[in-house]
């Protein structure tokens, strides 16, 4: 289908339909994923579930009543997939999320069992007829009826006060449910009985986002490995030890705890015998990646495989067949593969290439992946060896073509200590070098995160590129995916080397032809924020025309109402009550004299990790000053604005904020006005 020459949009960008993490039959003839569908007008969204076959054939939908189905996984045995939802069956609405299974033939879904607390996340036991599954629960309380009437009084409860004595007690988003704890549970499928695998000890799985990556059920059924915090006091930052659970015996043994490393996603191998998991070593550095270990039941110890391959790798780890090696995601340079990491040779090897990979699975030697670019969101592949990947899905093939969409690339320059700095562009289309263009920083956040060749929703280039801007994107220092010396470079001196890089990119872009000085803006969210509240301190008047300044860190000191105060020290190099100077001199708010560029300052409510008070701080200090601002803020949202509307307004607001500071479009409108 030819593409079209029309401009992409806002609600085209609303009208894409999201894929999420596919999981594979265990023959591999056959993958469910999640699609995610929005409505503008009813300012809400819809995920059902899906079925493609990896032989060819059309996509067909699975469920059709759900508002949102999620975290299918094909039962072992190939008829059934098992969901999580709140549905309505049976003239009973369910008040928490529950546990489904659908035949794959047809039919429509049945709720199994009933948790009061509700399913977080699952796992299928091998033999099909249980699942592993999380829910958060009063640890102090014995048997799943117990754990109901307290649910229930906890809801009728009329008070709305949040009463804890815990360290940690919200993240993100979300507060942490009051006096309880993750824990893992078993729900058989014939008799829906819930058994409490923790009850009366004290062991608990991640407080923060736990999901099925934190635990794994043996080949044989008989054991489950899960990480564990073993401190008394529970942080974000804690570091977690490896226990096994015997579930005959109802025993458990830490098989790796050591106070300088922190695991995550244990995973056993198709014998049994051995546990790959994700071991960092905290002792040494907050900054360590993730590296590849492997535990040796035979021996009793572990090791670090991927020590001397410089890069982290991410969750979840899965198994070839052949018991040698283990798949999983990892960055490199602005993109994300899957790789293949060979135990004996201790070799890694793309075996799907990013892009940017956000999901995959494989089963009976199939391979699927799911996985976007700078160019389409995520599409879903499957991969054979020694073939190109074969799309198994079009989901948004029509409504893309129907849109003109810029090129992207990538470009290197010298930036901060002589390093090589890597650059994203994406030009607007119809791109011609021998005009001018205005151009735009897009600068991520973190820091150690790495944009590159992705789709992005709530900062998308190529909306920001159809509005007629060259979009640039810089992985400074601090960005993963280019080396951990690369990313721990800027640890205890924030902003100094980022924006060294970023006013070096800035130059890079003033000497080509096409850039026009007049109108080179910067936006960042969250540590781009940041970045953005820095230079209007330390940045010349006049170098940038306009600023964005979305769920900004502006001062450091007030920074500690946020959920993560437990990492400032290792970040900044000291608590702000230890040494002031260090901490103050990170801090933007500080340079406030210095400010003069005219800012957009946007921040939801309910943002935790940057608390809106670091937003409304800069808003008034820049009104203070007398310098042109503006303010966005929504009492509903968080870190990041998720309502189809409230999107829509967000992007509206950054448009016309630009366009207003936009040199050549206002000499334009006077020269209109005199006519």
């Amino acid at each position: 289908m030819a593409r079209s020459d029309k401009t992409f949009t806002i609600d085209a960008l609303w009208q894409l339909e999201r894929l999420g993490n596919p999981s594979l039959s265990p023959d591999g003839a056959q993958a469910v994923a999640t699609v995610s569908r929005y409505d503008m007008e009813e300012n809400k969204a819809s995920t059902t579930l899906w079925l493609l076959s990896t032989l060819g054939g059309r996509p067909r939908a699975l469920t059709h009543c759900g508002d949102k189905d999620g975290q299918p996984r094909f039962s072992p045995h190939d008829h059934a997939v098992g969901f999580i939802a709140r549905r309505e069956q049976e003239g009973k609405k369910d008040e928490t999320p529950q546990f489904y299974v659908i035949a794959t033939d047809g039919g429509e879904a049945r709720r199994i069992g009933e948790v009061a607390t509700g399913v977080e996340a699952f796992k299928w036991f091998p033999d099909g007829k249980r699942i592993a599954f999380i829910s958060w629960l009063w640890p102090e309380l014995k048997g799943m009826k117990a754990q109901a009437r307290q649910h229930k009084t906890f809801k009728d409860r009329k008070a709305t006060g949040y009463v804890t004595s815990e360290s940690a007690y919200r993240f993100w988003d979300q507060n942490l449910p009051q006096g309880r704890v993750p824990h893992l549970l078993t729900l058989d499928l014939a008799s829906g009985k819930v058994t409490d695998l923790f009850e009366g000890t004290p062991y608990e799985l991640p407080r923060f986002e736990p999901d099925a990556t934190c635990f794994d059920i043996s080949p044989d059924g008989k054991r489950i490995v899960f990480a564990y915090d073993p401190a008394p006091e529970k942080k974000v930052d804690g570091r977690f030890a490896m226990v096994e659970l015997d579930l005959r015996r109802r025993t458990f043994r830490e098989l790796v705890r050591d106070a300088d490393w922190d695991t995550a996603a244990p995973r056993y191998s198709p014998t049994g015998d051995r546990i790959a998991f994700l071991a960092s070593h905290q002792g040494r550095k907050h900054t360590m990646p993730a590296q590849l270990a492997v535990f040796e039941d035979e021996f009793g110890s572990w090791e670090v495989i991927s020590a001397q391959w410089d890069h982290a790798v991410n969750a979840p780890l899965l198994w070839e067949d052949d018991n040698q090696a283990v798949l999983f995601t990892a960055e490199q340079q602005g993109r994300t593969h899957l790789w293949r990491f060979d135990l004996p040779d201790r070799r890694a090897e793309v075996v799907a290439q990013g892009g940017t990979v956000t999901g995959f699975d494989k089963a009976a030697g199939t391979l699927v992946s799911l996985a976007d670019t700078a160019q389409h969101p995520a599409q879903l592949c499957a991969h054979a060896p020694g073939e190109a990947p074969r799309r198994i899905e079009s989901f948004n093939d029509d409504l893309l073509a129907r849109y003109t969409l810029g090129h992207h690339e990538e470009v290197w320059f010298t930036g901060a200590e002589g390093d090589k700095v890597q650059m994203w562009l994406h030009f607007p289309p119809g791109f011609d070098p021998k005009k001018k263009y205005p151009v735009l920083h897009s600068i991520h956040g973190g820091p150690h995160t790495g944009p590159g060749d992705n789709w992005h929703y709530r900062w998308s280039s190529k909306l920001f590129a159809a509005q007629g801007y060259v979009v640039a994107s810089v992985n400074y220092h601090g960005s993963s995916g280019f080396g951990h010396a690369f990313l721990d470079s800027i640890t205890h001196r924030w902003g100094e080397l980022e924006l060294q890089d970023i006013e070096a990119g800035t130059d890079w872009l003033l000497s080509q032809r096409w850039c026009d000085p007049a109108r080179v803006f910067a936006s960042g969210g969250s540590y781009g924020g940041y970045m953005v509240a820095w230079m209007n301190g330390h940045v010349k008047p006049g170098r940038y025309a306009a600023y964005v300044c979305h769920a900004g860190c502006f001062d450091w000191t007030a920074m500690f109402a946020d959920d993560a105060w437990s990492w400032h020290a290792k970040e900044l190099g000291a608590w702000y009550w230890e040494d002031p100077a260090k901490v103050g001199a990170q801090s933007p708010h500080l340079y406030a004299a210095n400010f003069s560029t005219p800012t957009l300052v946007i921040h939801g409510a309910l943002d935790y990790r940057v608390p809106d008070q670091q937003g409304l701080a800069y808003y008034n200090t820049l009104k203070a000053r007398g310098i042109d601002s503006r303010l966005l803020w929504f009492p509903d949202e968080s870190h990041w604005v998720l309502k189809p509307r409230n999107s829509q307004l967000w992007y509206q607001e950054f448009f016309a904020w630009l366009h207003r500071h936009d040199v050549t479009q206002q000499k334009g409108k006077a020269k209109r006005g005199k006519g």
